[in-house]
């Protein structure tokens, strides 16, 4: 199937790693150009140069209010254009509501909230019909995690913004979707199974909730985020997908 990514210019914030990097990477193998950022120049160079040269890296930080205009610009300098954005943030700290600090609900808020506003409000302004802001949330949008407490004060609200968004810019022809991934086996899932007494059985038990009954794949959840980028999507917009195994309980 054609996803008519060919040439089409999309930023991936968060992208030297895990859920952003494989977005990136399915991007880019079907076509698309793409700024993936993480806040380290060396290992954005990297990420970037592992992706090949339809990739270039650049160093910001979400919670920067100068990092939209910034990413937009190195867009159109570099290839050219601006499609579209996936914003996608590292997890905030784990713990209950006892453990995460004012500090901790700051810092989080900074990046994980108001970074993802102000960088799809830019591009909103930027993009035309067909373009895409999309949104890496979590399954926390629809139910609770246990020991993620900020993590599920902050991805619903995300996910009534993009809704939102999408009402808004639907009359321009401008989609806006998020993706929900759950158990998917990067290195913060990994550490979060590792904050249990024995890592292995929390993993198994995980699994044992899951339908499909195991953990899903970067790639997997990269093939989902580049398709709804993609203008093979073109009629999905104010959705949330979730990238899960069948995990969620309702529909």
């Amino acid at each position: 199937m054609d996803l008519g990514l060919k040439d089409r210019v999309y930023v991936v914030t968060g992208a030297t790693r895990g859920l952003g990097h494989a977005s990136a990477r399915e991007l880019v193998a079907d076509g698309a150009k793409v700024i993936i950022t993480g806040r380290d120049e060396k290992t954005a160079a990297e990420a970037a140069t592992a992706l090949g040269p339809n990739a270039h890296g650049v160093a910001v930080n979400n919670s920067d209010p100068t990092a939209p205009e910034r990413l937009i610009a190195a867009a159109r300098e570099r290839f050219g254009g601006f499609d579209g954005i996936l914003v996608s943030v590292g997890g905030p700290p784990p713990g209950f509501v006892a453990d995460n600090t004012d500090e901790q609900w700051q810092s989080a808020f900074e990046s994980v909230f108001l970074g993802a506003v102000r960088l799809a409000r830019a591009a909103a302004a930027e993009l035309g019909e067909g373009g895409v802001i999309g949104f890496v949330l979590s399954a926390s949008v629809h139910e609770p995690l246990p020991g993620l407490t900020i993590s599920n004060g902050l991805r619903p609200g995300l996910a009534g913004f993009a809704k939102s968004l999408s009402d808004e810019l639907g009359p321009r022809g401008i989609r806006v979707v998020g993706v929900l991934p759950a158990r998917i086996d990067t290195d913060r899932v990994r550490e979060l199974d590792g904050y249990a007494p024995d890592p292995e059985a929390a993993r198994a038990a995980n699994e044992a909730r899951i339908p499909l009954r195991r953990y899903g794949t970067p790639e997997e959840f990269g093939r989902t985020a580049a398709f709804l980028l993609s203008p093979a999507a073109s009629y999905l917009t104010g959705i949330m997908v979730p990238v899960d195994g069948g995990a969620r309980h309702g529909f």
